[in-house]
């Protein structure tokens, strides 16, 4: 009777190590990618997008143009590390000067258009800020959209269940009125933290 407990414990730290290890070869490789753009320049993170917004109408990076993007990549059966991201940038958008935050669109655009339709966009986003605008469409919209953004995604499915994860980039990109890339915020940034980089880098007037 004394093993079975041992044994359950040794399984959750096995469990608890490969997962850690996985968490950090994701990480590892979304920093990596981030790095290599920014070190080749600017240009290699962002470009023309066409998609389906939250109200079932058709934008394109265009559309955005004259206001800052501020864009996640993300999916909303995500468990932890989407909410959190659009809890913060929903914050930092609070935190903003009125002047400032009329400049800027956030954008959450899903990595799982399998799943994330227009309506469930819609619920979605209106849990996070009024501004908020969700992004899909088709599997080759979106893939085109990853590649601009250099955003790494891959379904994530569990053996025996219809149900999957996806593991994905969390960067938050933060795009000039022209649509270039300005700066990226990590996973781990603050509202604090974003609302203040954002405060500097967008003019008031």
């Amino acid at each position: 009777m004394l093993m079975r407990p041992r044994f359950l414990v040794a399984a959750l730290l096995v469990l608890a190590v490969i997962s850690a290890g996985l968490s950090a070869v994701l990480v590892g490789r979304a920093k990596d990618t981030v790095k290599e753009a920014s070190a080749q320049g600017e240009a290699l993170i962002g470009g023309p997008f066409s998609l389906l917004d939250h109200k079932g109408e058709r934008v394109t990076d265009e559309d955005f143009r004259g206001r800052y993007m501020l864009v996640f990549f993300g999916y909303t059966s995500c468990p932890d590390v989407c909410p959190l991201g659009l809890q913060v940038m929903g914050q930092a958008m609070d935190q903003l000067p009125p002047q400032i935050a009329e400049k800027i669109a956030p954008i959450f655009v899903t990595v799982d258009p399998e799943r994330d339709t227009v309506p469930v966009m819609k619920d979605y986003v209106e849990l996070f800020h009024p501004q908020l605008v969700g992004l899909t469409g088709s599997a080759e919209e979106i893939d085109a959209a990853k590649r601009a953004y250099r955003i790494y995604a891959r379904k994530a499915e569990t053996e025996g269940s219809s149900d999957y994860l996806m593991d994905h980039s969390a960067f938050t990109y933060l795009m000039d009125a022209s649509g270039r890339y300005l700066t990226h915020f990590s996973h781990d940034a603050t509202a604090e933290e974003m609302a203040a980089r954002i405060e500097k880098a967008v003019p008031s007037s």
